[in-house]
């Protein structure tokens, strides 16, 4: 099976193929025309809570303009994408008024000196606290292999998240 990673880079290529345009742009276009998953937003990003969301309280911050990877940012990007993740993580301290865990990383093109002019970088966060500080939301072998569960939409994650913030 396929990494993430492939996956991602094949997605976003098939769709730049056939639209000729970004796939998480175009995709970011639709959430603030909605206005309904978005959290936060500045000059040069957004943090919202993907449709997709697995995680109860899942997130991504997408910068605003097509860049391919971190290092296209400037100093005022630089600092705005500070302000983003630090908005979303005080924003999840408030939520459970504890200090709140969660993996994250930085999605961005391969550097596999191809063209990978169809990548759209984002930092996505992965929150398990799921009712409280202390009830956690666990991957059991039905979400695994099948189909993960959510006991909330992304719209009231986002909402509850935005309005802490």
């Amino acid at each position: 099976m396929p990494n993430e990673v492939y996956k991602k880079d094949n997605q976003q290529f098939h769709y730049f193929n056939e639209k000729n345009s970004r796939l998480l742009g175009d995709y970011l276009e639709q959430e603030l025309h909605l206005k309904e998953r978005i959290i936060f937003k500045n000059d040069d990003f957004v943090v919202l809570v993907p449709f997709w969301a697995i995680w109860p309280f899942e997130a991504m911050i997408v910068a605003k303009n097509h860049q391919q990877n971190i290092t296209a940012l400037d100093t005022i990007g630089t600092q705005n994408f500070a302000e983003a993740i630090s908005v979303l993580t005080k924003a999840y301290d408030k939520l459970f008024n504890t200090s709140f865990p969660y993996s994250s990383g930085i999605h961005q093109a391969p550097t596999n000196g191809k063209d990978n002019s169809h990548w759209h970088w984002h930092m996505s966060f992965y929150p398990p606290l799921l009712r409280s500080a202390t009830v956690k939301k666990f991957m059991v072998g039905y979400e695994m292999f099948g189909t993960p569960q959510r006991d909330i939409t992304a719209e009231i994650a986002a909402e509850r998240i935005r309005n802490l913030v």
